[in-house]
């Protein structure tokens, strides 16, 4: 098998990936395989003022899965990408909506090479509530004391995201949302 013919593989576009998007981006956080409604989302990117879900379809992957992917990345991400391996490019736009961003990944003289084949749109299915989901308990306090609010601390999040939602404005909020996915610390266990 040539270089040229080699199947990319998950394992072989992450990194890379995560290379390409750093340079596009700038300031960027990922958080890989997280749950996301009855999905787990390949990678969510956490950009300073949203956050975005991405699916990566190698060429070794089908789409049998992916109807189910979309519905639940659209219910949290303000924005979503699907990243294809070069056989799946041509087909791509046809199993994920108008607004979702499409990036082809291919072998290029043994480097893997990144194609904007679609950029994203905003989400017109997020939903704020959802995306707060994401948050541990820890970050809602943080959250409640940046915008000198009330503890709340024999409250549910439910309870804490309704709060934040109705004395905060939206964009605000998605920043600050941000901002504590950025600082997240791993090696605390919540």
């Amino acid at each position: 098998m040539s270089n040229t013919d080699k199947v990319l593989l998950d394992a072989d576009i992450r990194e890379p990936l995560f290379d390409y998007l750093e340079q596009y981006y700038g300031k960027v956080r990922f958080l890989e395989e997280k749950v996301t409604g009855k999905a787990r989302a390949d990678v969510v990117m956490v950009l300073p003022d949203k956050v975005c879900g991405i699916e990566i379809k190698s060429d070794a992957d089908s789409y049998t899965r992916l109807a189910t992917q979309v519905k639940n990345y659209d219910k949290y991400y303000d924005e979503n990408y699907l990243v294809v391996g070069s056989t799946h490019a041509i087909h791509a736009a046809e199993h994920v909506p108008p607004y979702w961003g499409i990036i082809s990944v291919e072998l290029i003289k043994g480097e893997v090479d990144f194609y904007r084949v679609r950029e994203a749109k905003p989400n017109p299915k997020a939903k704020l509530k959802n995306k707060m989901s994401l948050l541990w308990k820890t970050e809602f306090s943080h959250l409640l004391a940046e915008n000198k609010m009330p503890k709340y601390a024999q409250k549910s999040k439910k309870f804490i995201t309704e709060k934040l939602i109705d004395r905060i404005p939206e964009e605000i909020l998605h920043e600050q949302i941000s901002e504590e996915l950025f600082e997240r610390d791993y090696t605390i266990w919540e």
